[in-house]
């Protein structure tokens, strides 16, 4: 994923609400060989690229002043309540480094899992993405987890899921990510239908006063 950023020699409060004003994001970019240095955004192209899946997620290719860095999205800073980017952080990666992120988690198969289609119960995802360690070219966009194989009851542990090659979970493997079980409130109606059948079947029984 690509984006294009320019040098920022003026900093300080007002010159980044003049920046905004003008439809300009301050930013900032860190890390690598370099020093940190402030760059500015063109605010519509930044919105856009910050709602793509995967965008936080990925190593991005930034077009600084015609030339290209790969750096990591870091933080940003969005006003309270209106759709606009206040503030972007960046961090410079290079390939023979690891990085430590975080990933998204993809869930599938979640409405074919026994737990579902024969139990009826629900999948309750806890952990919607997991911190990694990797070299930036083996770093996913997503992980996959199939829940395919779920039963009622089960509990499926940040250790059940396989890591991509080259990637380590630097998430305890002792976090749950997700589970399935029946909701109390369906287990009572179930129990109420079998205790109202029982009754049916028990009257049915009694002999018939003539």
């Amino acid at each position: 994923m690509k984006f294009s950023a320019t040098s920022r020699s003026v900093q300080g409060s007002s010159a980044s609400r003049r920046l905004r004003r003008a439809g300009r994001v301050p930013a900032i970019v860190y890390g690598g060989k370099g020093e940190a240095q402030s760059i500015e955004l063109d605010h519509n192209e930044i919105y856009h690229s910050l709602r793509k899946p995967g965008f936080g997620s990925s190593v991005l290719d930034m077009n600084l002043d015609g030339k290209t860095q790969k750096v990591l999205l870091r933080a940003v800073q969005w006003h309270p309540y209106k759709p606009i980017v206040l503030h972007v952080d960046f961090q410079r990666v290079r390939a023979d480094v690891a990085i430590v992120t975080r990933v998204p988690l993809s869930f599938i198969n979640a409405d074919e899992s026994p737990a579902v289609k024969i139990d009826g119960a629900n999948i309750n995802i806890v952990l919607n993405d997991i911190e990694v360690s990797c070299l930036p070219g083996d770093l996913p966009a997503e992980i996959v987890v199939d829940l395919g194989e779920m039963k009622n009851g089960d509990v499926l542990d940040v250790v059940n899921i396989t890591a991509p090659e080259g990637v380590e979970f630097l998430t305890p493997e002792t976090e749950t990510v997700a589970t399935a079980h029946i909701v109390a409130a369906q287990v009572e109606e179930e129990d109420t239908a079998e205790d109202a059948a029982e009754g049916e079947e028990a009257d049915a029984e009694k002999p018939s006063e003539e």
